[in-house]
């Protein structure tokens, strides 16, 4: 069979246009971190920003200038927490520390436990 005969369904790979995430492997572990900066990003640290989704493992970068935070979505399989850290250092953002994604839940003082019935 030559190349002319293939139809677009018979390859074996999706395509990029129908799958926007499809360079992406299947078995890739996402993960995001979420960080504080201390300083509003000068235009160069924005436009470096920009340039991080070029960094291979790098998903998503999300800018929240009324927290004062960013979100990393990566890949953990080619990059870890220290190296996106260092991405965002060399891009000019003032790390001040890193958030939970998840807040801290308000604690329950367990009450006094029920004295079973006789």
């Amino acid at each position: 069979m030559t190349a002319s005969h293939l139809r677009r369904r018979d390859l074996q790979f999706p395509c990029v246009s129908d799958y926007p995430n499809a360079c992406y492997h299947d078995s890739m572990t996402t993960v995001e971190v979420l960080f504080r900066y201390e300083q509003h990003p000068t235009e160069a640290a924005m436009v470096a920003l920009g340039n991080m989704s070029e960094v291979y493992g790098i998903r998503r970068v999300q800018l929240k200038e009324e927290w004062q935070t960013i979100r990393v979505e990566y890949d953990a399989t080619r990059l870890n927490k220290a190296i996106v850290e260092q991405l965002l250092r060399r891009a000019g953002i003032n790390i001040a520390e890193e958030l939970p994604l998840i807040p801290a839940q308000p604690v329950v003082e367990a009450g006094p436990a029920p004295t079973p019935a006789k």
